[in-house]
């Protein structure tokens, strides 16, 4: 990569700890986060301020529309639309952006006289020189209007802080019209409470079909108001509702106005409960200092030792990545909304929570989770039961308790299997088995979600794959990598089964799981797609690539023919033995990384070879090397993706960051582990990056993984031992890492036949 390193220096001013020791009794791990990593590129993360899994996520918006506007925020910009509430990080569809506030100083503009601007009409200009992002809090400088503006929050509610400059003409554009890509707006209302307090409710129509938000806000000093509330035409003739406060004040040099936000997706009662029950006061310091302490109870979980401080911020930025979403969707007083649409009384010992990727998230994300916070990943569990019972069906991709029917498979599946697997049961397991069987058949009945969502959410694809035996690529898009998903997800129903002492269906599902078969065509050793009359598709182009409109699902038949987790001797058999699967393995790595096709998807990125980085199912394909006696392939691959996919750069990451899979893999394999098959609880050993890393488990049982003789040069395991005794597969259980232990790598600068069976 060709980018301009970032460097994070050490933090002082208000912060009581000492960033840069790590003697201090209470390390100060938000020092080494960098919020700005993958916000250029394609990355799509947000540098607001935010806490763990929090409801709420003022950051500011650079950008409307376009691919990298998905955020919000794209790094290249160089002016600030305002901040608004509302953000998901890392995602290839857009949506959120809600109530953008802006600080003005003059006679305000709000009129857009151009659709397709990138910038409103009150937009700032500013320098990323006088911009600062750290781990629960943001500030800029906006050079158009003087205006120093900081961000602070907690898990419900936002506290900004102004500096303005001497202006009769100070104020604020609240906008609630605005959201991100121009969604339609179905509702709006925005009322003035009193000379301090405005509130306001929204429904907009984009990947949520039906997405509400409410919000109240508060500001420290009286102003007075005028609202905009008519239909503004644009140049092009086309007249758009408005629903805007203009909000005026005086103000003196240097005055601070603070305003405290609250939202909510049931209703503005909530929204004020949220705010004022979490920021009781105007002390923005103590909301900032209580935000970093958030993050660095978070991110102490796993203490690393290395002499690299970019790969300490690539680390510790991948952890807080791991940590926005799924989000926080339980008001202050357990109120919900819910898959029905319809408020719910909950509780908030036992939240409920959104944004769920998980096409992305099953494959590492969840599994670190169970390892550093199991209770949390048995919250996450709870949510989508539920989500089950009162939308019908688990979701693919739920967006503010909206089924966007986004992405395929049905990967609430091994999130649950795999949590069960390990051991952690504290959820209604026979509900959630009849759930995932729900989620594996061909049935329309009972789904409450839009009718376009519909045939997504329950493609036809499930209908043939259980009658006919597999998914014919003429009769249903993206036919092969449904299949593939299909067969995993169906075998971690099977394993789910057996432990419900439910043979029948274990034996269905087993036979399911088979169905991976059908797709490999021996000529050319690729999964292609197979018609309905049982002929291949032709002709055939292994590299060929129409985004979401072929055999795939972005990607192409070099990427996808490694989706079997589940049964890998499988496929080396179907292969032709061991040999023939690792030459087939290796090619993957050296091949042309040219792809071919109309619209080529642009998600296959971070390429080495026609393996894909920068996208999910090539995740788990370089441990594949570990099953067939090839370690230190392993090895050397997994350091090679440390240096070129993952930078302390705002180009830091190689794809989208995916609601935190892209960073759940560097953490997971930087401390020298993966699981490449989630329901199964064992873990393939890779390359360790660091000296030292110790994972603080719960009940103050830790598990450390120390790595002697390590270097940059020295990528290869010599010899590892657990607990004192040597391990001579490049296999451990999950049980290994939740009882607590030491495993000891030795490294070399050479391959070794450490890990192989012959």
């Amino acid at each position: 990569m060709n980018v301009k390193t970032l460097f994070i220096g050490c933090l002082g001013g208000l912060l009581s700890l000492n960033s840069c020791s790590e003697t201090t009794e209470t390390a100060d791990y938000s020092a080494y986060v960098n919020p700005f990593i993958g916000t250029g590129g394609h990355g799509h993360t947000f540098p607001g301020a935010i806490v763990p899994h929090s409801m709420i996520q003022p950051s500011p918006d650079t950008r409307i529309d376009g691919w990298d506007a998905c955020s919000g925020y794209y790094y290249a910009d160089s002016t600030i639309n305002g901040f608004s509430h509302t953000h998901i990080s890392g995602t290839g569809c857009c949506d959120y952006g809600d109530v953008l506030l802006m600080p003005t100083v003059g006679k305000q503009q709000y009129i857009t006289t151009d659709p397709e601007s990138q910038h409103l009409a009150y937009a700032s200009s500013f320098s990323h020189q006088n911009e600062t992002a750290e781990p629960g809090y943001y500030s800029v400088f906006l050079d158009t209007y003087q205006v120093k503006a900081e961000l602070t929050s907690t898990k419900r509610g936002a506290l900004h802080r102004y500096t303005f400059p001497e202006s009769k003409e100070a104020g604020f554009i609240l906008d609630l019209d605005y959201s991100l890509q121009r969604q339609i707006n179905s509702e709006m209302e925005i009322e003035v409470i009193s000379e301090t307090e405005i509130c306001g409710h929204k429904k907009t129509m984009y990947w949520a079909f039906d997405q509400s938000i409410n919000f109240y806000a508060k500001f420290s000093k009286p102003f007075t108001y005028t609202l905009i509330t008519d239909s503004v035409t644009m140049d092009n003739g086309k007249r758009l509702p408005t629903c805007k406060a203009l909000l005026h004040f005086e103000t003196t040099n240097n005055e601070e106005i603070l305003v405290k936000v609250g939202i909510s997706a049931v209703d503005i009662d909530g929204a004020r409960k949220n705010v004022e029950s979490e920021i009781t006061d105007w002390d923005f310091n103590k909301v900032r200092q209580n935000a970093r302490n958030a993050w660095n109870k978070y991110l102490s979980k796993i203490d690393i030792t290395t002499q690299d401080k970019n790969d300490k911020t690539i680390f510790y930025t991948a952890l807080y990545h791991s940590a926005i979403s799924p989000n926080l969707f339980t008001d202050a007083d357990g109120r919900y909304l819910g898959m029905d649409l319809q408020v719910h009384q909950g509780d908030t010992i036992n939240p409920i929570y959104t944004v769920f990727s998980l096409w992305d998230t099953f494959r590492a994300l969840h599994p670190l989770i169970t390892i550093i916070d199991p209770d949390l990943n048995t919250q996450f569990i709870n949510s989508l039961i539920k989500k089950h019972q009162e939308g019908g069906i688990f979701p693919m991709w739920d967006l503010a308790s909206n089924y966007t029917g986004t992405m395929i498979g049905y990967h609430a599946v091994p999130v649950i299997v795999d949590a069960y697997m390990k051991g952690y049961r504290d959820f209604d397991v026979k509900e959630a088995y009849n759930a995932c069987l729900r989620a594996a058949e061909y049935d329309t009945a009972g789904i409450k979600c839009p009718p376009l969502v519909l045939p997504h959410l329950m493609p036809k694809a499930k209908f043939y794959k259980n009658s006919i035996g597999y998914v014919p690529c003429d009769r249903e898009n993206e036919s092969v990598a449904k299949a593939l998903e299909y067969a995993y997800d169906d075998w971690c129903i099977s394993t789910f089964a057996e432990a419900m002492g439910d043979f029948e269906n274990k034996a269905k599902y087993e036979r399911f799981a088979k169905a991976y078969e059908f797709y490999f065509d021996k000529s050319t050793r690729f999964m292609r797609g197979l018609n309905s009359e049982g002929e291949w598709r032709t002709p055939f182009n292994p590299r060929s690539s129409t985004h979401r409109n072929d055999d795939y699902c972005e990607g192409t038949a070099w990427q996808w023919t490694w989706f079997v987790p589940h049964d890998v001797e499988g496929l080396v058999n179907l292969m032709g033995g061991e040999e023939a699967f690792v030459s087939k393995l290796d090619s993957l790595f050296t091949v042309d990384s040219a792809l071919e096709g109309e619209m080529t998807s642009s998600d296959i990125s971070g390429l080495i070879g026609q393996y894909a980085h920068g996208n999910e199912p090539s995740h788990h394909v370089i441990h594949l090397f570990n099953y067939v006696n090839r370690p230190w392939r392993t090895q050397e691959l997994v350091d090679s993706v440390y240096r070129s996919q993952y930078a302390n750069s705002i180009d830091g990451l190689s794809g989208n960051e995916d609601c935190g899979q892209m960073s759940a893999w560097y953490v997971l394999n930087s401390m020298g582990f993966y699981q490449p098959c989630p329901g199964k609880p064992i873990y393939s050993i890779g390359r360790p990056a660091f000296d030292k890393v110790v994972i603080r488990l719960p009940e103050r049982k830790t598990f450390t993984i120390i790595a002697k003789n390590n270097t940059k040069t020295n990528k290869y395991i010599k010899c590892v031992t657990l607990n004192g005794q040597p391990l001579t597969t490049p296999f451990f259980e999950h049980t290994d890492i939740a009882t607590g232990g030491i495993m000891e790598i030795t490294m070399s600068d050479k391959p070794t036949k450490w890990g192989k069976n012959n």
